[in-house]
């Protein structure tokens, strides 16, 4: 659809608009509870903002908002692979990194106020790219509910006659006011790879988690919500989820920073990924016929100001 017809069939006065940005299009959210901005590139949501808080989500001020590049920032949509390809494709060409939902367009498929909430819901089809790349029977559904909290629900169904494997990935950015000083709970009891040190398995650390150099783990068989401690924030960040057997944490410190061309080298201490995954022994096997839905709730709580 042009953002003519986004507008003519979606559209909520004062609440929900379309426009382009870059070449892109987007979708533009104010509410009494929040507001929020969608790309449909990837139905990457870039910001997220409850009344009287400051923006919950980090996006780079250098990130690229260019048709068939993803976008840094905020939350980017990963399926049907995490990190870099490791699946079997029907050709050798090169694919993209954490798959291709996340640079493809999606359609708008449902919009609707309900009370302070606003209801989206977003959805990506097989096309010439995903079957380049061997995947020619899924169906994905993104439904995003935006209000005081956040509520982000990918559903992927599967369309063959065989079961299929993927991985999948809502890939978080937190914006924090300085990492540092940021501590995260609810992993404490769980073990990890650890991409920093050749992607080994390390134990539980018993510990809630702190930063001083390039963080890049994923905790494997976790369900628990974890909760991110900002106290230069003034927040505290609660990441609940379900359909979901693993998570991600990144940072990627001064040195990795420099060399992303897309994240301002004074940008890494602002933000934070945590992120509701199902990846590496924690990728998804789906039956023929089957759908399966990953679902990540976050609420933000304000603490008290450090003196």
């Amino acid at each position: 659809m042009t953002t003519e017809d986004l507008n003519a069939h979606f559209a909520i006065p004062g609440i929900l608009s379309f426009d382009d940005h870059n070449g892109l299009t987007r979708a533009n959210v104010t509410t009494s509870a929040a507001s929020g901005t969608i790309y449909l590139q990837g139905a990457h949501l870039t910001h997220w903002q409850p009344a009287g808080q400051t923006p919950v989500l980090f996006t780079s001020q250098h990130s690229d908002f260019a048709p068939g590049k993803p976008i840094r920032g905020g939350v980017p949509v990963l399926f049907p692979w995490f990190g870099p390809d490791t699946q079997n494709r029907a050709s050798g060409q090169p694919a993209p990194s954490h798959g291709f939902a996340r640079i493809l367009p999606w359609d708008v498929a449902f919009a609707a106020l309900a009370g302070d909430n606003l209801h989206l819901t977003f959805t990506l089809a097989p096309s010439d790219t995903t079957r380049s790349l061997g995947y020619d029977h899924f169906r994905l559904a993104y439904q995003l509910t935006i209000g005081t909290t956040l509520t982000m629900q990918l559903t992927v169904a599967n369309d063959t006659p065989q079961p299929l494997r993927f991985e999948e990935g809502l890939h978080t950015y937190f914006a924090v006011a300085d990492v540092r000083q940021v501590t995260v709970t609810g992993l404490e009891p769980t073990s990890y790879l650890d991409k920093m040190d050749g992607m080994n398995l390390h134990p539980a650390s018993h510990q809630p988690l702190t930063f001083v150099s390039a963080t890049d783990r994923v905790y494997l068989d976790t369900t628990a919500p974890c909760k991110l401690h900002d106290p230069a924030g003034s927040r505290q960040i609660t990441i609940s989820k379900s359909g979901s057997d693993a998570t991600v944490v990144w940072n990627p410190w001064s040195e990795i920073a420099s060399r992303l061309p897309d994240l301002g080298d004074d940008e890494w201490p602002h933000m934070l990924c945590i992120e509701t995954v199902n990846a590496a022994t924690n990728a998804v096997t789906l039956p023929s016929g089957q759908a399966h839905t990953m679902q990540s709730r976050i609420s933000v709580e304000a603490t008290s100001t450090p003196s």
